[in-house]
């Protein structure tokens, strides 16, 4: 069996063509090149584009990230939900404030965004919950998210409920689940290279417009 550091040192990076990126072209605001980017990863057949790192602290500071969903990116920042309850939303509550990652590896690309998180509306957040599948709804419903579990056992009997109910009652809402939306204050683009020329943008909040400065990579 291949020990861990041999299959470590043994992987290569960015082992296909990379796009190109002129900074100069770079529109006026984040949103547009961020759509942009997106656009292009899922139509050269990344795997699962909208999936992204959400980093957080708790009240004592303490780091935390996990992987997730992207819901929609407009003018409002960058939204995803998740329960009230989870450890994600109690942290939120005591520190609203994340940030986000991109990896799209055939791309070479990242995109990070750093900013402040407001919740959406009740009617909002009933709408993103209800705008997914069933089994979206289904896993919603459960909402004992990040809590300790007894056993698979139990996992498997709740879920069971929850899909009951998800099918005979596709409008019921769960009390916890929340839309949130990162506000940008900044978000930074970069391009890998074969040369490690990698080129990085970053936009910064600047009142209501934004200043853009590339970064020695």
């Amino acid at each position: 069996m291949t020990d861990f550091r041999t299959a470590l040192h043994s992987l290569g990076v960015w082992d296909t063509e990379l796009p190109s990126f002129d900074p100069s072209t770079a529109p006026a605001d984040p949103l547009t090149l961020f759509h942009e980017w997106f656009t292009a990863a899922a139509e050269a057949g990344e795997t699962e584009p909208h999936v992204m790192s959400l980093a957080t602290a708790d009240e004592d500071g303490r780091p935390d990230v996990r992987v997730l969903m992207l819901h929609d990116a407009d003018a409002r920042g960058w939204h995803f939900a998740s329960h009230a309850t989870s450890a994600k939303g109690r942290q939120l509550a005591a520190r609203p404030e994340a940030a986000l990652g991109f990896y799209w590896p055939g791309q070479g690309r990242q995109v990070r965004v750093r900013g402040r998180v407001a919740t959406g509306t009740p009617e909002e957040s009933y709408a993103d919950l209800h705008a997914r599948s069933t089994g979206a709804l289904a896993s919603a419903l459960v909402q004992r998210q990040s809590e300790v579990l007894e056993s698979v056992e139990v996992l498997a009997e709740a879920s069971a409920a929850a899909w009951e109910r998800a099918n005979a009652e596709p409008e019921t809402a769960s009390k916890t689940w929340t839309l949130y939306i990162l506000e940008p204050s900044e978000v930074e683009f970069f391009q890998g290279d074969e040369e490690r020329r990698h080129v990085r943008l970053r936009y910064r909040r600047d009142g209501a417009g934004w200043v853009r400065e590339l970064l020695w990579p």
